[in-house]
């Protein structure tokens, strides 16, 4: 066994290392830009709700991923309130195969962000006097693997290709 761990580490095998180090409320923002007139409308509101995933490197090891979401209410073509959050978290992610780094930065940290956003989202809602507004579950994974898409169905337009029905990683060429 020791043999084992011995040539592991001479051929620089070692274990994936995936931690969350910190998570915080990058930026929360909200506006009721018709109040109080607007309250005393006697309509239901409609939602609109956006998300977008972001990151960046850090260090070497280190990257930050972050969850955006934009929340506007109206009420017959007026706001009722507007709210912007990012939250955003720190990762260490070292030893991980590359084609697996983009994966986890853009499906399993956005996962683990996300209650933390819906939470102070729908707590600064109530802050106004308002119902709380209770973000749904989100699947990174089909948001990930459409931006994927969307991405490779772009490059296409740009080389003029045929649909081959594989998706290449950005570093990768072809032969």
């Amino acid at each position: 066994m020791a043999d084992q761990d011995q040539n592991n580490s001479q051929a620089g095998n070692e274990a994936p290392v995936f931690n969350l180090q910190r998570v915080y409320l990058k930026d929360l923002s909200l506006e009721m830009p018709n109040a109080p007139q607007i309250l005393l409308e006697q309509e239901g509101p409609t939602v609109e709700v956006t998300i977008n995933v972001g990151g960046q490197r850090l260090a070497e090891t280190v990257f930050e991923s972050t969850v955006t979401v934009t929340v506007t209410t109206r009420i017959n073509d007026k706001v009722l309130y507007l709210v912007e959050g990012t939250q955003a978290g720190i990762f260490e992610l070292s030893n991980i195969p590359p084609e697996q780094m983009d994966p986890i930065l853009g499906i399993v940290c956005p996962t683990m962000l996300y209650p933390y956003l819906r939470a102070n989202v729908a707590d600064a809602i109530t802050r106004t006097s308002l119902p709380a507004l209770h973000l749904t579950e989100v699947n990174f994974q089909a948001l990930y693997e459409q931006r994927v898409a969307e991405m490779a169905q772009q490059q296409q337009a740009e080389q003029g290709q045929s649909d081959s029905g594989i998706i290449l990683p950005p570093n990768a060429t072809r032969q």
